[in-house]
Formats: C-alpha cells, structure tokens, sequence
C-alpha cells in the first residue's frame, strides 16, 4: 500500500487513527502493531509471516544478549543474530545477483530462482541489527515487552521507506509519548508537504523520465535534461516520503529524526552524504564505520574503511553492479576529497557547488541504469558520443511542457521556500494561522484529484 494512494489517505489511515485514539495507553502499541501488519499484508500477506519471524529472532536475541553479554556465550548470540538476519536479506535480495553473476563469469546457466524482493527488508533488517547490537553494546536495555519490540519494528510510517530508525532514539517513547493537537497538527503539516512533493513533483519529474526512455528522438540535451530531471525526481520522491513518514510518526506521538537536510545545495560530496539520506549515513557511520577503526588508524585502514562502507551502501540500494559502482564511486571521491581536492573547493562557493551537482547528477544516471552498459552509453551520449546529436525536436517540446515544475523543484530543493514562509508566518502570524489550513486543505483536494484520476504514480524505492 503507498502513501500517495485512496486506499490509504481515506480508508486506512482514518481508521487507524479512530482506534489508535480510542485505544486505552496500554494498548496503543497493540492498535499500532496490528495496523501495521494490515498495512504491509495488504499486497502480499505472506511477506509478513517473514517480518513476524525477524521480529521474533530479534526479541529472542536481544533478550540472549543481554542475559550473556558478560559472557563468552553474549557475543556468539550477537553473531547469530547478526547472521541470521544478514542471511535473511542476503537470501531474498541477492540470491539472483550472485546467480547471475556466477553464470556471467562461468558461462554456466544456472536457472534464477525468481526470489521477489520483501517490501522494506532493508529497512526492518537494519532496525533489527541496531537493536541487537546496541543491547549488546550495553547501550539500550532488552525490550522484555514483545509488543512495543514488534511495532516498533513493524511501524508503518517509516517502515518501507524509512528514515531508519533506530530503537535507541524511540526507546522511551515506546513506553511513555505524549499526544497533543499542536503535534497532530504538525505532523499533518509535514505529511501534507510531503505528500505535495511526492504527486505534485516527484511524479511529475518521474513521468518527464519515463518520456525520455521511450523517445526515439534523444539528443545530448535530452540525456541532460533526463538527468537532472531524475536528480530532482528522486529527490523528492525520497524525502517526500521521508516527510509523510515523519509527520505520520509524530500524530502517533514518536520524534523520528530527520532524514534529509537540502544535500543539493552542499559544497562538497562529503557535506553532501551528511545531508542525503542521513539515516542511512550514521547506520553505516556507527556500525560499520567507527567499528572498523574510523579515520582513528592508517591512512591505507582509513581508506580501506570508506572504500568497505560504500561498497556496502551501494550493495544495500539493490543487487545489480550499477549499484555497486554507484558505491564505489562516492568513495573514490570522498577519498580525493580528504586527500587533497577540499582545499581547492573552499576557495569558491559557486564553483564547488557547480562541481558537487555535476557529480551527483552523474551518480543518479548510474543508479538509475539497468546496468552498468546502459549506464555508460548514457554518460557517452550527455558528452556526445555515439553521433547522438545536440538538440532535437522532442527536447524543445518537453523543455517546455516540464519547465515550470523543473524550476519549482529547484527552488524546493533549497530553504528558501521554508525561509519565505518562517518569514511570512513571523510577520502575520494571525493571518498566516488562517491561510495556512485552507492551504493545507486545498493541496489535499488538488492531490486527491490527482489520485483519483490515475495519475503515474510510482515509488522508487520499494525497489529497495
């Protein structure tokens, strides 16, 4: 079920919210696990007999860990924990990556198993494993209540798209959280905008993509208007989500952290991964990266470190070598960055700017490929090779028909609009609180409207 869906804004979520409210305090957490079981059995139920089994793994060793965390006995419970749930993604998710990859290398056929992928098994597998491995830490005590275990798991808001939420940062809240009208009404603020991101922009920069596939009319300038018009897409539809999932998150009275924080308008690739997908970042940062030694040993260790890290980021977005390379990619230059590239991009704001987005909008060609050839014959082509030509017919119509959301989505990507508003809502406040719901109403009959008519509606990553 998605978000941007009438199933979900006027027959789920309404539903959930009457019985959520309704709900005694012991007993929200039940409301709230049991919503989200229906939620991600609605396409395929059988996914969540594998969620429940995870769920069940993960309170199980929890509670081993911290029993025997003194003990030799803590960290072989905590290798089987990590193992079984690391076998778990591995099994679903690349099965057929490393099928294929063999019979490429062998020449042997060895038939696919057709494995389909888990809606949110990367997301649930990392929340689980930050579990496990905190408890051992000694950093969060063993949830004995399996209850608040399994909904926090299995929340909703967050659960296909994340941000990755980790059971430290809502440990508290599992137990005690506080419900108000001003923290509904902020979250349905938040989850409104992000709604608005995701159908008003994000679909309509996805349709623009689709277009460009299709075309037999490409030109230099269309590969880049591609491109870019998949940099802001993925954007939005990412952080849109990330919005809805967080606003949601606070109606049921949790504090989920940010997950982005404006990466397009970053001065360096290394501000940029602090402010893309920041979740993911500080999971790998705190239980993959500092692990490993950090940048606290060699610099060939330290090295080694952020090339493994990257890898592995890559590797966690999907099972195909366009991912990997996509990976491999940041890592490279993140590493030239440390090594010697920064000094150079601070003399100039404008210049390190113009050098971050061109990179990234080469980043998101690669992961957007099918692989890694189609991959490379689209890069050759945004440079002119392959006698693709400059210009074409198709571009100028196209250029013209998506202008306007194109530059909606580049001011979008940046403060400005959450600036002009802060400003404006500062200096009429008693206007600003009358304006802003009719607002907020109007963009929910707008979307509805979009929905209701069909509209292209895809989401990115439950690709992931």
């Amino acid at each position: 079920m998605l978000f941007s869906s009438i199933p979900f804004l006027y027959y789920f979520i309404p539903c959930v919210l009457i019985l959520y409210f309704a709900a005694p305090k012991q007993l929200k957490n039940t409301v709230l696990l049991i919503s989200s079981l229906v939620f991600y059995a609605w396409d395929r139920p059988k996914f969540a007999l594998l969620m429940i089994a995870a769920i069940v793994s993960g309170y199980v060793f929890g509670l081993l860990i911290e029993k025997f965390r003194d003990k030799p006995l803590g960290k072989v419970f905590l290798v089987l924990s990590v193992g079984s749930s690391l076998a778990m993604l591995g099994f679903f998710k690349y099965t057929d990556f490393f099928i294929s990859s063999f019979n490429s290398v062998s020449g042997l056929s060895v038939p696919l198993t057709g494995i389909a992928l888990p809606i949110g098994i990367s997301f649930y597998t990392f929340q689980i494993l930050s579990y496990t491995v905190d408890v051992y830490r000694g950093d969060v005590a063993a949830q004995r209540n399996p209850i608040s275990l399994a909904a926090y798991v299995s929340m909703f808001p967050q659960l296909i798209a994340g941000p990755i939420v980790r059971y430290s940062d809502i440990e508290k809240q599992l137990v005690s959280r506080t419900h108000s009208f001003e923290g509904a009404a902020q979250g349905i603020r938040r989850f409104v905008l992000g709604l608005g991101k995701k159908i008003l922009i994000a679909n309509a920069l996805g349709e623009l993509c689709d277009v460009f596939r299709a075309s037999d009319d490409k030109s230099v300038m269309f590969y880049w208007l591609y491109a870019v018009a998949f940099t802001l897409h993925i954007y939005f539809d990412f952080s849109g989500y990330s919005d809805m999932a967080i606003g949601m998150g606070k109606v049921f009275g949790f504090d989920f952290l940010e997950n982005f924080d404006y990466p397009y308008i970053s001065g360096s690739v290394t501000e940029f991964w602090r402010r893309w997908h920041m979740s993911l970042g500080s999971w790998f940062r705190d239980y993959v990266y500092i692990p490993l030694g950090g940048n606290r040993v060699s610099k060939i260790k330290w090295f080694r470190n952020i090339f493994v890290v990257w890898l592995l980021t890559g590797f966690w977005h999907g099972a195909a070598w366009n991912f990997i390379v996509w990976g491999l990619y940041f890592a490279v230059l993140l590493v030239l960055e440390k090594l010697w590239l920064k000094k150079y991009l601070d003399r100039s704001k404008v210049l390190r700017h113009i050098y971050v987005m061109f990179l990234v909008i080469i980043s998101f060609v690669i992961f957007n490929a099918a692989d890694m050839g189609e991959a490379m014959r689209y890069i050759a082509a945004m440079f002119g090779a392959g006698d693709v030509p400059a210009v074409s017919a198709e571009l100028f119509y196209y250029l013209r028909s998506y202008a306007v959301v194109i530059a909606i989505a580049v001011i979008g990507s940046t403060p400005f609009p959450k600036k002009l508003v802060s400003k404006i809502s500062e200096k009429h406040e008693k206007l600003f609180n009358i304006i802003e719901p009719i607002v907020i109403i109007g963009l929910m009959v707008v979307m509805t409207a979009y929905l209701v008519d069909g509209s292209f509606n895809p989401f990115l990553y439950f690709r992931f």
